[in-house]
C-alpha cells in the first residue's frame, strides 16, 4: 500500500467537505490527511488528501467519484516529483538544563523555530517534507514529546508544468 497526493480545487460553499469525507467513507476509501484551506481566490478552496491505496485502480476510482461531486472544480492527481510538499507541525518537547541545548541545536539543524519556552518544556514548529518531519519527530521522542499536532500534507504542482493527471469538470 502506498501513499497518493490528490489536490482538489472546491466551490468555497456549505457542505462540501462533508460531501467530499461523506464520498470517502461510503465507499471505504481511507483518508491519511485531509488539509482544507483558502485560495487566492475567496471563492475556491484547496483540499489536499493524502490517501491510501493498493493500487492505481484504487486512485482511479477515488478521482473519478470526486469528479462527480457537483462543487469540485479541478482535482490534480500528482505523481512522484511532481508537487511541492510540506507540513507543519507544532509540538512540545520535554527538556532539562542537560538537554535544552541539545534540543535547541537540532530545531538549529532542522530550521525549526522555538516559539514558547517555559522552564520544563519547549514549543517548536517545523515545516518541511514528510521525511524531514518524521525524522525531527524521532528524533524529538528521545527526549518525551508531551503534545504534538501536524496539518497533514499541503502540496502545490512544480512549476514548469509536468505531465499530470488534471481532470477539470
Amino acid at each position: 500500500m502506498h501513499r497518493h497526493t490528490i489536490s482538489v480545487l472546491v466551490e468555497n460553499k456549505f457542505g462540501v467537505l462533508a460531501r467530499v469525507s461523506g464520498m470517502f467513507s461510503g465507499r471505504g476509501f481511507n483518508i491519511h490527511s485531509l488539509n482544507v484551506g483558502p485560495s487566492h481566490d475567496p471563492t475556491i478552496s484547496r483540499m489536499t488528501l493524502v490517501v491510501n491505496a493498493q493500487d492505481e485502480k484504487v486512485v482511479d476510482q477515488i478521482i473519478k467519484q470526486l469528479d462527480k461531486l457537483i462543487d469540485v472544480i479541478t482535482i490534480i492527481d500528482f505523481r512522484e516529483g511532481e508537487s511541492v510538499e510540506r507540513e507543519l507541525v507544532l509540538l512540545q518537547v520535554n527538556v532539562d538544563s542537560k538537554t535544552r541545548p541539545e534540543v535547541i541545536e537540532l530545531c538549529t539543524i532542522f530550521r525549526g523555530k522555538i516559539i514558547d519556552v517555559a522552564p520544563q518544556v519547549l514549543t517548536i514548529e517545523i515545516t518541511g517534507d514528510s521525511g524531514k518531519v518524521e525524522k525531527f519527530i524521532q528524533l524529538m521522542d528521545t527526549f518525551g514529546i508531551n503534545a504534538l499536532t501536524r496539518t497533514g500534507k499541503i502540496a502545490l504542482p512544480v512549476a514548469g508544468g509536468l505531465n499530470r493527471k488534471i481532470i477539470s469538470t
